[in-house]
């Protein structure tokens, strides 16, 4: 079985513009197309798990209880398009203070343990920051990267030698011309179920 890691904020739901984090259920906005996205991975069999570093957390800014009814919400969204997310996994922790906050890889490994069948090769990593990318490498995982050509994220990727397997400007692009054709055999080494 395929699996799809999705990173959250930049690629589920717009960034908020004024501050730096969702910190409530009502500032949560899906960008376009989402719920169509992942209910096209569900029909296909795939495995849709949400991995998010949450550090407004450690920072105070929200808490726990905030963070689930955002996720909440978010599944609620999801659900008006007919779609679903399998698992969601957070790191709570401020930078460099823990194994799981992405680029470290403890989300990853607890969704393994939660999900037996899951391997990593056949896995797919859609981000839009460099730790994202990061973690896929590690892993080795395919990497899609959501966002503008020509950002830091590209200059950073670059200087770390990380190469995306696809670049696309949304979810719903990566889905449709790299993910569902991958499990049709026409992107090379992207597994079906």
């Amino acid at each position: 079985m395929t699996f799809v890691f999705l990173d959250r904020d930049g690629v589920i739901n717009r960034p908020p513009l004024i501050k730096p984090y969702v910190t409530a259920p009502e500032e949560l906005e899906l960008l376009p197309r989402v719920p169509e996205a992942i209910r096209l991975l569900n029909d296909a069999g795939c495995r849709v798990v949400v991995v998010t570093n949450q550090r407004g957390i450690s920072l105070g800014l929200y808490d726990e209880q905030d963070l689930e009814r955002i996720h909440r919400r978010m599944r609620e969204e999801l659900a008006r398009g007919r779609a679903r997310v399998d698992a969601v996994y957070y790191c709570p922790h401020d930078a460099d203070s823990c194994t799981c906050r992405k680029p470290g890889i403890g989300m990853f490994l607890q969704a393994q343990q939660d999900f037996p069948g899951l391997e990593f090769h056949r896995s797919i990593v859609i981000g839009d920051s460099v730790s994202d990318l990061q973690a896929a490498a590690h892993l080795s995982c395919r990497k899609v990267l959501v966002g503008a050509p020509g950002n830091v994220v590209d200059r950073e990727l670059a200087t770390q030698h990380i190469i995306p397997d696809f670049r696309c400007q949304s979810l719903w692009e990566a889905v449709t011309t790299f993910v569902l054709p991958g499990l049709r055999g026409l992107v090379p080494g992207i597994t079906p179920h």
